[in-house]
């Protein structure tokens, strides 16, 4: 049976409120049907890059051909999802689309399909709607949109710590909501929940998660400023680190203002005429 209006904004709105591991309550005071859903946070574990998938084209790939150049922006979700997972899509696009680092050339988009039962049509239907959203066409080499069995579903799930359930009374699978940043060699980096992302945050990350191979002189000064807060998800001030480099701004414009007053002071003496 097909799950009607209801049933999906019940889901979708419950499914917003899971918190993340570090943050949730006691699992008896949630509703059953979230029990088993949640993120656990696993930075710095590798993903099994040998695990097979087909791609949007119905041909078999595995993991490690989407690594190894460029960090991956991998989001878990579902083709048919009736909302959250559509969020979670707009989310991410809208987000990327404020960038100037461009899909293809300085990052990958990896998309997983849960559903097992999902096909490589489906995948094709959703790329093709989220190039055009993104709005660069030419960049389609750096968007996959995968589907598989059950087995690598799962697998690739237990790696990120990506717990989910699937419930048959609504014929939905119900799932907490986020993105994840992995290095170029496939290493967990980051996690960021929800279904709004801050594209300041999201440029970090890949600078960080690419060993700063990508972004500009202003991005590492803006790393060493702000700090990755796994419990929030998000990048946040240290003080302590703008106060060193505020005090460095301040020695340097010091010593270069003494400089240029020695110097100035010389060419005067230099210049002045002999009397006598």
């Amino acid at each position: 049976m097909k799950p009607g209006l209801f049933d999906k904004l019940f889901f979708s709105l419950l499914l917003l409120l899971v918190p993340v591991q570090a943050q949730r309550t006691a699992s008896s005071v949630r509703p059953a049907a979230l029990q088993k859903v949640g993120i656990d946070q696993k930075l710095g574990a590798e993903l099994p890059l040998e695990l097979a998938f087909r791609n949007e084209d119905g041909n078999s790939v595995h993991l490690q051909e989407y690594f190894d150049r460029r960090p991956v922006v991998l989001a878990l979700v579902y083709y048919e999802c009736p909302m959250l997972c559509t969020q979670v899509l707009n989310g991410l696009t809208a987000a990327l689309r404020i960038l100037e680092f461009r899909a293809g050339q300085e990052f990958e988009v990896v998309i997983v399909s849960i559903d097992s039962r999902e096909t490589p049509a489906l995948a094709a239907a959703k790329k093709k709607e989220y190039l055009h959203r993104y709005g660069r066409p030419d960049t389609g080499v750096g968007w996959h949109f995968l589907t598989g069995d059950e087995d690598s579903i799962q697998e690739l799930a237990r790696a990120v710590g990506f717990r989910y359930t699937y419930d048959p009374k609504t014929d939905l699978y119900i799932h907490a909501s986020t993105i994840m940043i992995l290095t170029p060699e496939g290493r967990l980096a980051h996690y960021f929940y929800g279904i709004e992302y801050s594209p300041r945050d999201l440029r970090l990350g890949l600078v960080e998660a690419s060993a700063e191979r990508i972004g500009s002189p202003i991005d590492q000064v803006l790393l060493f400023c702000y700090q990755y807060d796994p419990m929030t998800g998000k990048y946040g001030v240290v003080i302590m680190r703008i106060l060193q480099l505020a005090g460095l701004a301040t020695f340097v414009s010091l010593g270069v203002f003494i400089f240029v007053m020695l110097r100035r002071e010389r060419v005067k003496k230099g210049s002045a005429p002999n009397v006598g």
